[in-house]
């Protein structure tokens, strides 16, 4: 057993792109374990678009993160020691953590992990953590799609786009991706089942959904921002639905951002427009995986999982995210997966 840890500090707030120091990582020793604490062994680490979030200084729907505070993420680990009688050793664990390899803490925010029977941990982690409940929430319990209807999803390729993707296939829709590169468009299409793909670097998003959505947008799935949104909203049907799951081109902007410049179409086409904060659906977590995990038994969802190894790989790993350099959902893995 190891008796120090590692753990990435927020060393510096960045302006723009995240910085080579803006975290620093250090070596401290593993404090002994109080009664009703348990010492968890991190295994994967997702990251995400909200951690850039966590380091501004804006008004959100957490605190921000104080200057020398252990960075957050989500991750899945297993129990190696406890006084915990809620984490018995050998069970895995999943919740919000911080960037460390081993982490004494009392449980709070960590839930037990299911074990999938054919399912990798990397997979089963990378869909059910947050993409998938993030997926399932925004589309289904927001956008409300209905048979037939047109959903348009942002940043298709990514972990929670690919996700709603086919989830919106499943609910019998036309469903349509823009995405930052043929290959990834063609992913969409011919591997998980997307009805058209539009590459945005190589054509105007406007004009391309003009083109795969002549009867207009019902369903407008957000993880981007910026030139996309507003191609969305002006192609919105009436009393169609846009979800705001994220707004990753604005996230490293270092003065206010305009737009979006159609806005005015929430009134004309009386749209019903909701942004989400998935953590404030955690308690329904067990019954999204539960779904989520019958349509990956079923090969109704595919995925792909991008790993980066080791946790001094991390703050690197986490810019790929900001530069679309990454390829299907964006992990780190910090330790060996438990036998």
């Amino acid at each position: 057993m190891s008796k120090t840890a590692r753990h990435w500090y927020f060393n510096k707030r960045p302006t723009g792109d995240i910085g080579i120091d803006t975290l620093v990582l250090r070596e401290e020793p593993v404090p002994e374990l109080q009664d009703g604490e348990f010492l968890f062994r991190s295994v994967y680490m997702s990251l995400d678009a909200t951690n850039r979030v966590w380091m501004s200084d804006w008004d959100t729907y957490m605190d921000p993160l104080p200057i020398g505070a252990r960075m957050l993420g989500f991750l899945v680990g297993e129990v190696v020691k406890s006084r915990h009688p809620g984490f018995p050793v050998g069970s895995l664990a999943t919740g919000l953590g911080t960037w460390s390899d081993f982490i004494v803490t009392k449980g709070e925010g960590y839930v037990s992990f299911p074990v999938l029977e054919g399912v990798s941990l990397a997979d089963a982690f990378g869909t059910l953590a947050v993409a998938g409940p993030t997926a399932y929430v925004g589309l289904l319990e927001i956008g409300k799609p209905q048979p037939g209807d047109t959903v348009v999803v942002t940043a298709a390729a990514g972990a929670v786009g690919a996700l709603v993707g086919q989830i919106a296939k499943i609910q019998g829709c036309r469903v349509i991706g823009i995405a930052g590169s043929d290959d990834k468009c063609r992913w969409l299409t011919e591997e998980l089942g997307f009805d058209a793909a539009i590459n945005y670097r190589a054509e105007n998003v406007l004009d391309g959904l003009r083109r795969e959505a002549p009867n207009g947008i019902d369903v407008h799935f957000e993880n981007v921002g910026g030139e996309m949104l507003d191609a969305g909203l002006t192609l919105m049907n009436n009393y169609g639905r846009v979800v705001i799951c994220g707004l990753i081109s604005t996230y490293n902007a270092t003065g206010p951002v305009p737009g979006p410049y159609m806005f005015r179409n929430v009134i004309m086409k009386r749209l019903k427009v909701e942004g989400f904060v998935i953590l404030d659906y955690a308690e329904h977590f067990a019954e999204y995986h539960q779904k989520l995990a019958e349509w990956m038994r079923s090969g109704q969802l595919k995925y792909r999982i991008h790993i980066e190894e080791g946790l001094d790989k991390a703050q690197d790993a986490l810019r790929l995210l900001y530069s679309g350099g990454n390829n299907g959902k964006l992990m780190v893995r910090i330790g060996a997966v438990p036998n």
